[in-house]
């Protein structure tokens, strides 16, 4: 009788363990399948206008054309009456900015930083599949401002980029509502560091589900920094 109880005592913890714990490779699949049904992203040719609203500035649009197949990127930004455009064919750069921007980027080196920029962003959670990608496997459910979501958490080789990053996933629907970047371990020195962005509301182009808002603040202490929109 003793051992039938200690059996029982067993499968129930192990089925108790199995069900707290999901796989990230298998939310990662459901996300992408949420957010890009039929695939359409590696072969994504469309065009992105997107306004940033951030405080004490007036709003910045950016026109961004995505041609993925023939390795073209298209950058318009406007704020109030100045204008530069940035364009990168198979790596050849044209450029309206002379001049070197923040960081000492060269005007080229800028129009590269903005294609992995809007790339990578605008191609979450699909892009989490691109080689040096290095995703923990176990996905937790954890709770992030009052909501429940199931959190996966993604490192770099160290040529692709050093952030440390986290992803929150809706546990019904798994579309991708949050994520969120440290400069550093986020149990350590990188606690303070980094941002987190709240995905709102979807826009489909292309047949991919993009989010229609993001709002962007800072980990350490909840400041608000802006919101870009696409329209």
């Amino acid at each position: 009788m003793k051992s039938l109880v200690t059996a029982v005592l067993f499968l129930f913890v192990l089925t108790s363990s199995n069900a707290q714990n999901i796989s990230a490779s298998e939310v990662l699949n459901k996300s992408i399948a949420f957010h890009d049904p039929q695939g359409n992203w590696p072969t994504f040719n469309g065009e992105l206008q997107v306004t940033m609203v951030t405080p004490k500035r007036s709003p910045r649009l950016s026109v961004v054309n995505i041609d993925l197949p023939s390795e073209k990127f298209q950058l318009k930004q406007s704020r109030d009456s100045v204008e530069t455009r940035y364009y990168l064919e198979k790596g050849e750069c044209t450029t309206t900015v002379t001049d070197s921007l923040v960081g000492k980027r060269t005007p080229c080196e800028m129009a590269v930083f903005f294609k992995d920029y809007y790339t990578y962003l605008y191609g979450l959670p699909m892009k989490l599949k691109d080689p040096g990608t290095i995703v923990n496997p176990i996905a937790e459910r954890v709770n992030f401002k009052g909501k429940e979501y199931l959190k996966i958490s993604v490192k770099y080789d160290e040529a692709v980029g050093t952030d440390v990053w986290q992803f929150y996933f809706d546990p019904k629907t798994y579309a991708m509502e949050v994520y969120q970047f440290f400069k550093g371990d986020p149990e350590g020195k990188g606690k303070n560091t980094g941002e987190y962005i709240l995905l709102k509301d979807l826009k489909t182009i292309n047949n991919i589900q993009f989010p229609q808002a993001r709002e962007w603040y800072y980990n350490k202490d909840n400041t608000y920094l802006g919101t870009d929109k696409l329209g």
